[in-house]
């Protein structure tokens, strides 16, 4: 393969997945700068080995290399600290987006915002590997096979973990709520 046809393969193939590949190296690595820069690297690794990708799933295999390149990088700077932790508020919601919601409403606005807050806060809770899994069907809406593929796990321990991991957010989940009520 010549390279303007790998360059042009890899733009249809792997590109059109760089949000979902972010998205999985933030809820991962808990922070918006390392995120960006394992899904830099993961980019990087995806583009050097394209010539050995032969399936037409770009995202899930994308996914793949985003999480080992994740757990490498967590490996190498544990115990570093995290002094910024991601912070939807800090660095998401786009004005733009929000000028376009349906209910324009302040109230209804602030009653989502909070609640996306709550629901972030726990996230970030969990155990990586049920964060890594609600995020990867919750929030990408992969399929099981998808999800055991990227995290090379049969698809029952997939369903396992899941369930464990709705079990734990929502726990998790109902102890803000009861924070918050005291």
């Amino acid at each position: 393969m010549t390279d303007p046809d790998k360059a042009k393969r890899f733009d249809a193939m792997v590109l059109p997945h760089l949000d979902a590949a972010y998205n999985l190296a933030r809820w991962l690595a808990r922070n918006d700068a390392d995120a960006q820069d394992i899904a830099q690297e993961a980019c990087l690794r995806a583009y050097k080995f394209f010539d050995g990708f032969h399936g037409n799933d770009g995202k899930s295999w994308l996914l793949a290399i985003v999480r080992n390149t994740c757990y490498t990088w967590l490996q190498k700077h544990r115990g570093r600290s995290r002094e910024e932790s991601f912070d939807e508020n800090i660095h998401g919601d786009d004005p733009a987006f929000v000028d376009t919601l349906p209910h324009n409403n302040p109230e209804v606005l602030l009653m989502q915002q909070a609640s996306k807050r709550i629901i972030d806060t726990a996230l970030e809770r969990l155990p990586v590997e049920c964060r890594e899994i609600i995020v990867l069907r919750e929030l990408e809406d992969l399929s099981y096979k998808e999800i055991a593929e990227i995290a090379e796990i049969p698809i029952g321990t997939v369903m396992s973990r899941l369930s464990r991991a709705r079990k734990l957010l929502r726990e998790q989940l109902e102890r803000q709520s009861a924070d918050l009520q005291s």
